[in-house]
């Protein structure tokens, strides 16, 4: 089983075609439509990769925004969460010829054969995106690597779903990071790795429910953050080359009861509660939290 993170670009002209991509082989039928980007490298920000990979992959130099979605495709063994930019070109022509490359008309998108990333892009069904697996896997989620051989660490890579969780009052909902764990004892946005076939929008859903015990709505997503710890200790007790990404979603509970770890003991979560917005400051925060603060207004989220 393995799990792997993307990045891909929709990019668009004024007319609202997209600019994809396909493989041209002699002698063949064309490809199925792609979008351009790809997988992203260890500890490279997924931005930055889409606007690296788009740009390898059209020709064209691009402007890369706030992500529009993230989605996941799991097939023969191998998840893929996937972050899809909205990119612009520079300029009205490519830097550098690239084959195979095209402005597609949507209706023309949807009738040929196309990716899943295509289709999310589309709003269309599909059902290799997350949610169909051929077969379930006896495990589930991503494991970290074994302990490296003396004097080599080990890499490893993990995609989350988190939720900015808010109540009626106008609270935010926290979970407390469990000893053993990178951030021991911080208060922590509520959330964890996306399962083996499954949605980053479901994860965030089940992550919930598990460290507060709340049904919440999941709403826009937010922004993707990015991390790299070269030395990280975790429960298995050996440093990783460690390169964490985070999909941050807005979340909303209607009906609010006192918050509580319902996952089973041993979890990464010790305990949750609901706070004011006003009384974060005098809280250790996690990384993900302050990163959080940077780019979200948590007032006017939970009006």
């Amino acid at each position: 089983m393995q799990f792997r993170i993307a990045a891909y670009g929709e990019v668009r002209d004024e007319d609202g075609r997209l600019l994809l991509t396909r493989r041209r082989r002699a002698g063949r039928t064309a490809g199925p439509w792609h979008l351009p980007g790809g997988v992203i490298d260890h500890g490279e920000p997924p931005r930055t990769a889409a606007q690296r990979l788009v740009g390898a992959h059209t020709g064209f130099e691009v402007v890369v925004a706030d992500p529009l979605e993230a989605v996941a495709v799991a097939r023969r063994g191998t998840h893929t969460n996937a972050i899809i930019y909205p990119a612009d070109p520079v300029g009205t022509e490519p830097v550098t010829d690239v084959d195979a490359v095209e402005w597609v008309e949507p209706a023309r998108a949807a009738a040929e054969p196309h990716s899943p990333f295509v289709a999310a892009c589309l709003a269309l069904p599909d059902d290799r995106l997350a949610g169909m697996v051929d077969k379930t896997p006896t495990e589930l989620r991503p494991t970290p690597p074994q302990k490296a051989k003396k004097g080599r660490r080990r890499r490893g890579q993990r995609f989350g779903a988190y939720g900015v969780v808010a109540d009626a009052a106008g609270r935010i909902l926290l979970a407390r990071i469990a000893d053993g764990y990178p951030g021991a004892g911080t208060w922590h946005l509520p959330g964890g790795g996306v399962d083996f076939g499954e949605s980053p929008r479901a994860a965030v859903l089940r992550e919930i429910y598990e460290e507060t015990g709340q049904d919440a709505l999941v709403g826009r997503l937010l922004n993707v953050t990015s991390f790299r710890h070269r030395r990280a200790i975790g429960p298995e007790g050996y440093p990783l080359d460690w390169h964490g990404v985070r999909a941050i979603y807005s979340a909303t509970v209607a009906d609010p009861s006192a918050a509580q770890v319902v996952e089973t003991a041993g979890g990464s979560t010790s305990e949750s509660a609901w706070f004011d917005v006003d009384d974060l400051d005098d809280l250790p925060l996690s990384a993900a939290v302050e990163d959080t603060l940077g780019v979200v207004d948590l007032k006017k989220l939970a009006a």
